[in-house]
């Protein structure tokens, strides 16, 4: 397949959304939707990508973000949205001495899949009469859709019928515009000058380009997709919609490739999480961007991660946090309120019961009591715990960092520690302990006593 050229249109203005931050930037699955978008565009391996966006503060934050996704994009401005047409024209500069195909996708749908758009732009290779290809789906509702009007031996698009303009019999049919297509470069070359604005909106509409096309001579074609892949998102309802459909196609790879989900719908993935085989989860788990699980891992009820990597074995959970930088290595323990930060948890080691780990390592086969915390952090800079192999930290423990903590040693509960503790030696940092007989007795009493008098002074 020659590769092809992909205009993404991202000028919208969105003021369904009713927010401060374009529309495309919002995400879905941990991504925006232009991020989603452009990811697909580089599964076609194409020669070139432009991304036109609006202008102003709102049209810099999508380019930011679309170099931030491909480096190598480049960008156009449409500084009046005339329509779809109009910002197709805006990119034609970014696409000079390009003779390929031109693939035209939309910032705000996110769902669609790269092997939907292959049989598209194939059209245009294996046929080479046809100037341009529509991709179409089946409607469960066609309402206000436009209708693809396909001709009688169900090859060549004849016609796309708006549904404001459609008869009776036109609107009964399902087929329906979702707005992708490809195009010959140099059909889009010499069809855009010709498209018009005189409607009732004023605007150029990139579909006028099929009767253009069909008054030239050259042939229509056209391809399918499932119609949620089309799904536009204008609002926050369908964005929620979008998220659904996103979270149904990962939780379903993940099942295919191993996973056990006890209960798939409570389990919320990022775009770009790896689950290993044999991976148990219990329900209530999400997983945030850059997060790795290997093989064999159980993950239990509530735990919530990002930017974290588990290795094969370990246990996570239930009500546990691992947060970016958090590394879980292979038969480690990280048990029930534990927040991790930045953190190696080295094989064999046990964090169980309500404790802080950040900008630490726990060594191998170390034991972390309830209640321990390492003080990470002295109001300006991050200080690290170093925790050796096999040492024993008891009960509500504060490590204050920087300290180091020697392999095998053991610290008493209840300690402070601000000095670093040798291999193998005790530390124990309390008060002493004193014992008064009797005295929580006539503190029992002296207190009743006050009580009483306060009663019937009223003072």
């Amino acid at each position: 397949m020659n590769k092809p050229a992909i205009i993404v249109l991202a000028a919208g203005m969105g003021t369904r959304m009713k927010s401060r931050w374009p529309k495309v930037l919002h995400k879905v699955a941990g991504r925006s939707m232009l991020g989603h978008v452009l990811a697909v565009a580089s599964e076609l391996k194409p020669e070139r990508v432009v991304v036109v966006h609006g202008p102003g503060e709102e049209g810099a934050l999508v380019a930011e973000e679309a170099r931030r996704q491909m480096p190598d994009v480049a960008l156009a401005e449409q500084a009046e949205r005339k329509g779809t047409g109009h910002a197709v024209m805006q990119a034609m500069p970014a696409l000079e001495g390009f003779d390929g195909p031109v693939l035209v996708l939309y910032g705000d749908v996110p769902l669609l899949r790269a092997d939907s758009l292959r049989p598209l732009l194939r059209k245009l290779e294996k046929e080479p009469d046809v100037a341009l290809a529509v991709l179409g789906f089946h409607a469960e509702e066609p309402g206000s859709y436009g209708r693809l009007i396909v001709n009688d031996d169900g090859v060549g698009l004849k016609a796309i019928v708006e549904a404001k303009d459609a008869s009776e019999e036109q609107l009964k049919i399902d087929y329906c515009n979702s707005g992708v297509m490809a195009v010959r470069a140099d059909v889009l070359r010499q069809l855009l000058p010709k498209l018009s604005d005189d409607n009732a909106q004023g605007e150029y509409y990139l579909t006028d380009l099929v009767e253009l096309a069909r008054k030239a001579g050259a042939r229509v074609a056209h391809a399918e997709c499932a119609e949620e892949e089309v799904l536009g998102v204008n609002s926050r309802a369908e964005l929620a919609r979008a998220e659904r459909l996103m979270q149904r196609r990962l939780r379903e790879r993940a099942m295919a490739d191993g996973a056990t989900l006890i209960d798939p719908e409570s389990v919320f993935f990022s775009f770009d999480t790896e689950i290993g085989r044999d991976v148990l989860m219990e329900p209530w788990v999400f997983f945030g961007p850059g997060v790795c699980i290997g093989d064999n891992v159980t993950i239990l009820a509530h735990c919530h991660f990002e930017g974290a990597k588990v290795e094969e074995g370990a246990i996570i959970g239930p009500f546990a946090r691992l947060r970016p930088g958090a590394h879980i290595m292979a038969g480690a323990k990280v048990g029930n309120f534990v927040e991790i930060k930045n953190a190696t948890v080295k094989p064999g080691a046990k964090v169980n019961h309500l404790s802080y780990i950040g900008d630490a390592e726990v060594g191998e086969r170390a034991n972390i009591g309830a209640g321990t915390i390492t003080c990470n952090y002295d109001g300006f800079l991050k200080h690290r715990t170093i925790i050796g192999e096999g040492a024993f930290i008891g009960s509500n423990t504060a490590l204050v960092a920087p300290v180091r903590i020697g392999a095998g040693a053991l610290v008493a509960a209840g300690s402070t520690i601000t000095k670093d503790v040798p291999e193998d030696a005790l530390a124990i940092e309390r008060a002493e302990e004193r014992i008064g007989e009797g005295w929580a007795a006539r503190y029992r009493e002296r207190k009743k006593r006050e009580k009483e008098r306060r009663r019937k002074t009223g003072c």
